[in-house]
C-alpha cells in the first residue's frame, strides 16, 4: 500500500515533503551530532568490557575528542560507578539530558534513572530492548566525536537491537586468555559478522600480572592467545592489558579519569588508526 500524507489526495502527489520514507528524527536526535559509534563487546562477562570502554573514553577525551558512553548493560550497569557519577538523568522538552563526568564525558545508563544504584532490574527482553532504542532516540547527546557502547554479555536481545537499530561504525572485541573466554568471544565475533560489522580490533585483557617486588610477568590465566585469536578470526590485534590492582581501586572509587597507563594509550592509537583506515576505505568505495 502506498504511503499518502494527510495533506495529499493521492499517492505520489506530495509537495510538502512529509511523505518521505526517510526515518523521522526525534527532537533529541535533531539536537545531537555523533561522529563514530563504537561497540565494545565480548560475549562473555567478566573480561573487563566496562573497564576497557571507560579507559577508551578517558583516553579519547584526553586527546581532545568529545566522547559519550551508552551503557547497554541494562541489568548489570557499572559505568556510572566507574566514573563516580551520582547525578540523575534529567528530562526537558527535547529529551533526556545525559549527565557528565568530571572531565566532560557524557554517560547514559539505567543506573542514572534508578532511585538506588543497587536496585535490581527485573525486566523481560522486550522492555530492555525498548530502553536501548530510547537511549539512542531520546537522549540529547549533543555533539560527539565518539559514542561508545558498553555491550552486555551474550548474543541476545541487546546486541541484536544495537546492531539493527543503531548505525554502529565498528566493534572493539575484548577477550582474556582462558579457553572458555576465547570460545564465547568467537561466538560474539561470528554474530557481529552477520551484521557486516567493521572490526577495529581485539584486545586481550587480564593477559598477565606483574609481581610488585620482582616485576616478573605472571600469566595467571595461562598463555595469552589474543594475537592467535585475532589472526584466526581475521580481525586486527590491538594488544594486551595486564591485571592492574590500581585500575580496580580507582574504578571502585569512581576515579577512572585519574588512571593512566602507556599500555592502553598505545592500544587507543591503534584503534584510531583502524578507524581512519576504515573511513578512508568507505570514502573510496
Amino acid at each position: 500500500m502506498s504511503d499518502v500524507c494527510s495533506s495529499c489526495s493521492a499517492a505520489g502527489s506530495c509537495t510538502s515533503g512529509s511523505c518521505s520514507n526517510e526515518p523521522q528524527l526525534s527532537e533529541a536526535q535533531k539536537a545531537s551530532k555523533i561522529g563514530k559509534i563504537i561497540a565494545v563487546m565480548s560475549g562473555k562477562g567478566g573480561v573487563g568490557k566496562s573497564s576497557v570502554t571507560s579507559m577508551l573514553a578517558v583516553s579519547l577525551n584526553r586527546q581532545g575528542y568529545k566522547v559519550g558512553i551508552l551503557d547497554a548493560d541494562i541489568t548489570g550497569p557499572s559505568i556510572p560507578k566507574i566514573f563516580g557519577i551520582t547525578e540523575k538523568a534529567n528530562v526537558n522538552k527535547i529529551g533526556v539530558i545525559a549527565p557528565q563526568s568530571r572531565n566532560g564525558i557524557k554517560v547514559m545508563s539505567l543506573n542514572l534513572m534508578l532511585e538506588n544504584e543497587d536496585d535490581p532490574v527485573i525486566w523481560r527482553g522486550a522492555i530492555i530492548t525498548q530502553l536501548i532504542q530510547q537511549f539512542w532516540s531520546d537522549v540529547v547527546w549533543g555533539e560527539l566525536d565518539y559514542l561508545l557502547i558498553d555491550m552486555p554479555p551474550g548474543t541476545g536481545d541487546v546486541p541484536i537491537t544495537v546492531f539493527q537499530s543503531l548505525p554502529v561504525s565498528g566493534v572493539v572485541m575484548v577477550t582474556s586468555p582462558q579457553q572458555l573466554a576465547g570460545m564465547i568471544v568467537r561466538k560474539a565475533i561470528k554474530m557481529a559478522k552477520k551484521y557486516d560489522t567493521t572490526f577495529y580490533g581485539l584486545i586481550e585483557n587480564m593477559a598477565y600480572a606483574s609481581c610488585p617486588d620482582c616485576h616478573k610477568r605472571i600469566e595467571i590465566f595461562g598463555t595469552p592467545k589474543g594475537a592467535e585469536e585475532a589472526k584466526k578470526n581475521e580481525i586486527p590485534y590491538l594488544g594486551q592489558l595486564p591485571i592492574d590492582p590500581v585500575l580496580s581501586s580507582m574504578s571502585d572509587l569512581g576515579k577512572i579519569e585519574d588512571y593512566q597507563t602507556e599500555n592502553f594509550d598505545n592500544i587507543v592509537q591503534r584503534i584510531l588508526e583502524e578507524v581512519a583506515k576504515d573511513s578512508k576505505e568507505k570514502v573510496i568505495n
